[in-house]
């Protein structure tokens, strides 16, 4: 946890923030319950909601706050637990003492927030709140509000949720060394994941092994693991296989350390420790990729253009080994690329692996001057705005062969002129090549977090598999 000092004024800035905007009333901040696997007492890992962790710190279930914009106070509420509690769970300290932890100091029973949020209604005072993902905080929203359960969603404050992004997404000094810290725990996941890479070794092993890992250092992984030979499909959660000789093996994953900021990281290796010349060209394209990606991010860019720019690179490429054809530029512009890479270039990092999308990709990657691209490839990346020093994010170029995908574009006859199609089946059962780094943007580019990434150029990447 922070100091006291750190949310207190974490707090203060939002009310600032939320005033300038003209705003008044007061903000309602609700964080996570427990929520049950097959019955009631037998629960999921308890995770807090971010937004609530990043203004009150507090990791603990059945939490909410008040954060009063106009009076300068804050409330936090909470059930103290009994003795039949600390039976099951040891000695627990009151929701007061918890909160003075954070620099707050007024605390109430739970049942005690939609009491004091009807009292702010009567007083026709402004209710904010964020948009509730989970439908227990959607139910106590609609309760404490008075209104329907499917109307909860169209009286969301976007003030509020404006206020939350333009705060949480510059990170500070202190937040910056956690996400080292995350970086440095999904080092050494994937590290663990090259040396485990051989023939026999199967895909759950592997899984296993890496998540024990983030459960070691930190509090486990920021994001069900992709440990796959099938790396064509995108988001792979399937463990099922085993490492086949000449396959690749995509090991997408990141850790949650203590404070519960994320790292994310994605490393592609050949199964037998020597990529073919067909890996060899796939992997290049991708690698030129993502370095292009890193050195063009910088203060004052937009990451869609960024994406543009490395679309570029990638589609010379892909045109050197015969996969595309016609005018770079043309095809970049039609998303011709979108075949083999469907997905964005990257996304923002922070408490969440993908920062605040809960609070909607629309203001967390997007605004007024940046708006998204309606073009295939492009119109999937989740940050496109202007990059600003503090801002975190990942870059992760990738090349993919879905067999869907194409038959799909080939028998619409989409971007003919630039895809060789016939040349693209000869890559069936190819599987799919992606990497991904984090990065800071800083005042003269960005920089690569965590003290040390797993190895990533062609050569490094076999000689540590085979060290």
């Amino acid at each position: 946890m922070f100091s006291k000092q750190t949310y207190a004024l974490r707090r203060s800035e939002l009310r600032r923030l939320l005033r300038e905007n003209g705003q008044s009333g007061i903000a309602v901040l609700i964080g996570n319950a427990e929520a049950p696997r097959n019955y009631y007492g037998n629960t999921y890992h308890m995770r807090q909601d971010s937004t609530f962790l990043y203004y009150f710190g507090l990791d603990r279930h059945d939490l909410a706050a008040i954060i009063d914009i106009d009076a300068d106070s804050d409330t936090l509420y909470g059930n103290d637990y009994t003795v039949d509690d600390f039976i099951w769970m040891g000695p627990q300290s009151s929701v007061a003492e918890q909160g003075l932890t954070v620099g707050v100091e007024n605390a109430k029973d739970f049942a005690a927030l939609a009491s004091d949020v009807k009292k702010a209604t009567s007083q026709t005072r402004k209710v904010h709140y964020l948009p509730p993902y989970r439908a227990h905080n959607r139910q106590i929203v609609a309760s404490m509000l008075s209104i329907p359960f499917d109307d909860v969603v169209n009286h969301i404050s976007t003030p509020l949720i404006e206020a939350v992004v333009a705060q949480r997404e510059i990170k500070t000094i202190e937040e910056i060394a956690q996400i080292d810290e995350a970086c440095n725990i999904g080092n050494m996941m994937h590290r663990t994941a090259m040396k485990m890479c051989r023939p026999g070794v199967t895909e759950r092993e592997v899984a296993g092994q890496i998540e024990g890992i983030a459960l070691k250092y930190g509090k486990g992984v920021s994001f069900h693991s992709i440990v796959s030979q099938n790396g064509e499909t995108l988001h792979n959660h399937s463990h099922d296989g085993i490492l086949t000789d000449g396959r690749l093996f995509l090991v997408d994953s990141g850790a949650e350390n203590v404070m519960n900021y994320c790292s994310d990281f994605t490393r592609t290796m050949p199964v037998n420790g020597k990529f073919s010349s067909r890996q060899r060209d796939i992997y290049q394209i991708v690698y030129n990729a993502i370095i292009t990606g890193q050195q063009k991010s910088k203060p004052g860019i937009t990451n869609q253009s960024v994406q543009i720019d490395v679309a570029m690179g990638m589609v010379d490429g892909l045109k050197a080994i015969g996969l595309l054809k016609g005018n770079t530029e043309d095809a970049v512009m039609v998303g011709a690329q979108a075949l083999l890479m469907p997905h964005g270039l990257g996304h923002q990092l922070g408490l969440d692996v993908h920062d605040m999308e809960d609070l909607g990709e629309k203001f967390v990657g997007y605004n007024k001057s940046v708006q998204r691209s309606t073009i295939p490839g492009l119109a999937s990346l989740r940050m496109g705005k202007e990059l600003k020093v503090g801002h975190v994010l990942t870059v992760e170029p990738g090349i993919y062969f879905i067999p869907a995908l194409v038959d799909k574009w080939q028998s619409e006859g989409k971007c003919a002129e630039f895809i060789n199609f016939d040349k693209v089946r000869e890559y069936f059962g190819f599987g799919g090549c992606r990497l991904e780094n984090d990065i800071l943007i800083t005042e003269g580019g960005c920089r690569e977090l965590g003290d040390e990434r797993p190895p990533l150029q062609i050569d490094e990447v076999e000689s540590f598999i085979n060290s």
